[in-house]
């Protein structure tokens, strides 16, 4: 069937397939249509991706992914967006076709069945190695890059997905109208799902939960740090971003969708070893880096974990080293996090009346005042400065907030 390219996916469409391009423009197919990122109209999908017609009479696409496989497995079809159209896979870099392509699945996939529903890539972390995930009824079948080897698994809790999605380290299953998040390992689904994708994933009249279609929050951080992996984090009253997937565009999320014990806003948050350090009000919580399940013992009040009376303002941590910074009011407290038990290494007062605050990168100490932002080489530096530098604005856009 060729869809009108009027088709409208707020009236409710059961889409084909979705996936991310290279720069991160989300893709959504139905039929020989589709839809370009989360708001505007249908478009010939020939017109984009012009072989699917030329080698395949396009009236839809089964499945599409974009590959993640940066690391030694499969380097030269990393950003790669693969299509599968019943027994075919097309390779495309840049809405390019790959030479050489298309090809039969199993020349690529092997042990992977034609006509399939749905597919959708899984990074090393989230599944255990780099893996592409395909679905097929209620069957997924977990392709590891490396060994080529493929698990089947019955999902039959999970709603048939005519289409996946990997966005922000979240797997959404597509059905009907509806989406259902779950986990890529197990396959479970926690919350209240179903939900309705045009709350979320595109922008339609009388729809519209989302930061990324709504009025965003007031450009004032609680807490911002940076772990060993590179995951850039930012808190903002009970929600939190992702600093380091700017092509994935800027999402608030729940606190308690990755650190489910802590409830509410936070106070400071630092990043040291393979551990994230949350504190809030005068207990602080410590998650593991792999999957943050927090660490047995904990929480334990700030004073028996640091050897301080809280509250705490801000913290950070610079990287490879073992300080923890602690600003309360004007005052930086420093502990050595080598000690047992922790004890104040040495204290300074700060130019800087209140800080909301605080993360230590490549470019230096970071100081967050409301939607300003105050620079220092060093943590020393800091320490000994009588008069605060020119405050910088953070771009709004970054921290997916209104100045």
């Amino acid at each position: 069937t060729h869809y009108d390219a009027k088709f409208d996916r707020c009236d409710g469409v059961e889409f084909d397939a979705i996936t991310p391009d290279e720069k991160g423009n989300i893709f959504f197919f139905k039929g020989d249509h589709l839809w370009k990122g989360f708001s505007g109209p249908a478009q010939l999908a020939n017109g984009t991706f012009q072989e699917l017609d030329e080698y395949h009479h396009l009236a839809h696409v089964d499945a599409a992914f974009r590959m993640h496989s940066k690391d030694e497995d499969e380097p030269q079809a990393h950003d790669h967006i693969f299509f599968f159209l019943d027994d075919m896979v097309f390779s495309y870099y840049q809405q390019t076709l790959e030479k050489g392509f298309p090809v039969n699945i199993q020349q690529v996939f092997p042990g992977i069945p034609s006509h399939l529903d749905a597919a959708v890539e899984c990074p090393k972390r989230e599944c255990t190695t780099n893996s592409v995930l395909f679905f097929k009824g209620s069957d997924v079948y977990s392709f590891d890059i490396k060994t080529k080897t493929v698990k089947k698994k019955e999902w039959n809790h999970l709603p048939n997905c005519t289409s996946v999605l990997r966005w922000v380290e979240h797997y959404y299953c597509f059905h009907g109208n509806n989406f259902t998040r779950f986990h890529p390992v197990s396959g479970d689904v926690s919350g209240a799902y179903p939900k309705d994708a045009r709350h979320y994933f595109m922008t339609c009249p009388n729809f519209g939960k989302w930061s990324m279609c709504c009025e965003a929050p007031r450009c004032k951080l609680d807490a911002i740090t940076t772990d060993r992996m590179g995951k850039s984090y930012a808190f903002t009253g009970s929600m939190y971003i992702r600093l380091d997937t700017p092509r994935d565009g800027i999402h608030h999320f729940p606190i308690t969708r990755s650190w489910k014990e802590v409830s509410g806003a936070v106070d400071a948050v630092f990043s040291y070893g393979d551990n994230m350090y949350i504190i809030q009000l005068t207990m602080k919580f410590i998650h593991s880096a792999a999957h943050y399940t927090l660490i047995e013992g904990y929480p334990k009040s700030v004073t028996e974990e640091l050897g301080i009376q809280g509250p705490v303002d801000a913290a950070f941590v610079c990287a490879d080293q073992h300080v923890a910074h602690i600003i309360q009011g004007q005052k930086m407290i420093d502990i050595d996090l080598t000690a047992t038990p922790r004890a104040v290494k040495s204290e300074a007062s700060l130019p800087i009346h209140k800080v909301d605050a605080a993360t230590c990168d490549s470019e230096g100490v970071k100081l967050f005042v409301g939607p300003e932002y105050y620079l220092y080489q060093t943590p020393k530096v800091l320490a000994v400065s009588k008069i605060s530098p020119v405050a910088q604005k953070f771009p709004p856009r970054i921290f997916g907030c209104e100045d």
